[in-house]
Formats: C-alpha cells, structure tokens, sequence
C-alpha cells in the first residue's frame, strides 16, 4: 500500500511516516499543498493522509482536487480542527474519513488500512494463490495452513506478488508499490527481500523470476 502523508508541521510528518513505514506501508512526504499536487500527478496512492491549514494549496482545496481525480485515493483529514462542525464541513469536501488531532497512533494505522480497503479499486480481503492466504486487515499470511512470520517489508512484497498474480511484478513495479519515493532504483533490496521471503515461505518455490520481466506468484507451485 501507498500512502501519501501531507502536513506542514514536519516533525509530526516525519514520525506518521514512520510509523506507517513500520507497519509496511510505502509512505511520501509533502510538507504544502503544492508538493502534495505535483507528487499525486507522479504516483498513484491508496490513501492520502491530508492536513487542513496547508501553505501552497490549502488543505480544502487539495481535497476538492482529489475527489475530481480518475482512480482517486481515499483521503483521510488529519488536522488539529476537530470540532463536530469541522468533521462535517470536512467530509463535505469529499474526504473520506476525518481524525482530530492529538490522535492514538494504533487508530490512524486501522483508519489508512480501512480506507484502503473501501477504495473503488480494491480488491477481496483475503488474497489467495498457490497454497498461499494472505489477509491484509488481520496482518495474517499462511502457507498450507501454516502460519509465517513475515517482518512488516517482506508481508507487503507478497501482498503485492498476490495482488498481481499471476501477472508479473518488476522490481522497479515492487520498488513502488512497496517502497517509496527515497528507495534507491539501483539498490538490491529488492532482490535481497524476495530471497528472505523465500526462504521463509519454504518449498516447492512460488515466487518465480523471468529476467528482464520480473517476479511472479502463478497459479500454482512451479
């Protein structure tokens, strides 16, 4: 999942963002409404975590420019007018959910996921291909019934393998889906977390690799 987390008062960006990094989810940065603009005609998004009182575009604005977007992302208004007469003016504009601040944190991680999963585009809960269930909302993956431990970055890789299969994923597909913008497109960490997930999935192979095309999940064990 991609997220996009526009707020101007950077610390608090910062540590949304990570937060969110922590839980896998592939997080950018604007800090103004002008950058939050250019970064959504660049990337398609998910979720866009939207602050109101934003320099550049104000925060409004923006939202009204989202709603009017094709595949647009579920927005959720993250900002500290949290009054029931803001809620509603907010959800007015086309926002899809809407969080005062100060927040708990465990809150803003379910809202993002449920938003995720009511946008237009998304598809069934539990993703399942060649032995494998993998249920974004509860956090679970199996594989014949078992249970793995997948770290946060190596379950959003196979959400993103599943959610593709049996269709190919190349590694600057999976950079984007479940990096972000930061990820250096010349770096292994691609290929080194497809071999640790891998290795946790066990045998026969699922994951197979076509040089020059990219990875894939097929129907069934290769």
């Amino acid at each position: 999942m991609r997220v996009l987390v526009v707020e101007d008062a950077r610390a608090l960006a910062e540590v949304v963002a990570e937060g969110l990094r922590d839980q896998g989810m592939a997080v950018d940065l604007a800090h103004d409404g002008l950058a939050a603009a250019a970064r959504l005609d660049l990337n398609t998004y998910e979720v866009v975590v939207l602050d109101r009182d934003l320099p550049g575009i104000h925060g409004d604005a923006l939202c009204r420019m989202i709603t009017e977007r094709d595949d647009r992302p579920m927005v959720l208004m993250l900002t500290a007018a949290a009054a029931p007469g803001d809620r509603v003016s907010g959800l007015t504009l086309g926002a899809d959910d809407y969080l005062g601040k100060p927040f708990h944190f465990p809150e803003l991680v379910l809202r993002v996921r449920s938003l995720a999963r009511r946008r237009p585009s998304a598809r069934a809960r539990t993703l399942r291909a060649a032995g494998l269930e993998l249920d974004p909302v509860r956090r679970s993956a199996l594989r014949d019934g078992r249970s793995l431990d997948l770290s946060a970055k190596e379950f959003a890789l196979l959400e993103a393998l599943l959610r593709a299969s049996p269709g190919f994923l190349s590694a600057e597909d999976l950079l984007e889906q479940v990096w972000d913008e930061n990820a250096d497109p010349f770096t292994n960490t691609v290929t080194v977390t497809i071999g640790r997930l891998r290795r946790k999935l066990g045998g026969p192979p699922v994951i197979t690799t076509t040089p020059g095309v990219g990875y894939r999940i097929p129907d069934a064990p290769a």
